[in-house]
């Protein structure tokens, strides 16, 4: 299992040496990747930075680790363009991206971006299919319900042709979403309960052998906050995701009310546990 860490940008603020000393730290100890969060419109005060010119600023600080924002809600963007800023980052980061994707939940945040909220569900599965064909063509003619692109293509391509797409969805995906992540995606965040997860999981992987895909190919990633109401049953809980056969963690040390130096200790003092728990 493969164990991350999330960026707390929420508690960093615009303390960019922090995030910066966070980046590398996480980087030269071996977390193998790091998660942001995306929203574009922010209800009440609080800082949270752009993910994609986020991640780009981090990619010129770190070396190893694999970038990861979580999740970019996707249709409340322009298809092509997301796509040409998703094939950029990879170049930058050297193909360290992941990028998850998801329909979000904010109106407010869709009307203000000029998309349509009702037919999100509809329109993502159509843009994994385009920004798949443009990630791996040079030249691409594609008509869709939204999008048409016709006899042309990005340049640069990125270096990982597709990038790897995965899928978020809060607490307990419906159905339509659990087939989406089964028939689509590379692999999904896993935001449900450990008791919940064996059925949502029978469900996408029903989904994927329809398809013709192997479900052992897909991915999954839940989350264990550090520190916390929850931080005495940090172990357990990663013991637990362990058990079930997850391919990745991501360890959050967003939620204690830490200062910069605090975070950078905490995901320092579990490293090491968090990797040799079984």
């Amino acid at each position: 299992m493969r164990i991350g860490i999330s960026l707390p940008v929420r508690e960093l603020g615009n303390d960019m040496g922090a995030i910066r000393a966070f980046a590398q730290a996480a980087d030269e100890l071996g977390y193998t990747h790091l998660r942001v969060p995306d929203l574009v419109l922010r209800p009440g005060s609080g800082e949270l930075h752009e993910p994609m010119t986020l991640l780009a600023w981090v990619a010129a600080v770190t070396e190893k680790i694999e970038l990861v924002p979580s999740v970019i809600v996707l249709p409340s963007r322009q298809t092509a363009l997301f796509a040409k800023q998703a094939a950029e980052l990879d170049v930058l980061t050297g193909g360290r991206l992941r990028l998850g994707i998801g329909v979000g939940g904010s109106a407010e945040e869709y009307a203000a971006m000029r998309q349509d909220f009702h037919t999100r569900g509809a329109r993502i599965e159509e843009q994994i299919e385009l920004m798949r064909a443009l990630w791996t063509n040079e030249t691409v003619d594609f008509e869709g319900r939204w999008d048409t692109v016709r006899g042309s293509g990005l340049a640069p391509l990125p270096l990982q042709r597709p990038i790897p797409v995965w899928i978020g969805a809060r607490g307990v995906p419906a159905p339509r979403i659990r087939t989406r992540i089964g028939r689509q995606a590379d692999g999904w965040f896993v935001l449900c309960s450990p008791e919940e997860f064996p059925a949502i999981k029978g469900d996408i992987d029903q989904a994927a052998r329809q398809a013709g895909r192997d479900p052992a190919s897909i991915g999954m990633e839940a989350g264990v906050a550090v520190v916390g109401p929850r931080e005495a049953e940090w172990r357990a809980r990663v013991r637990g995701w362990r058990e079930t056969g997850l391919t990745h963690l991501c360890l959050r040390t967003l939620g204690g009310g830490l200062n910069a130096e605090q975070h950078l200790h905490r995901m320092r003092k579990v490293f090491d546990e968090a990797t040799q728990t079984g």
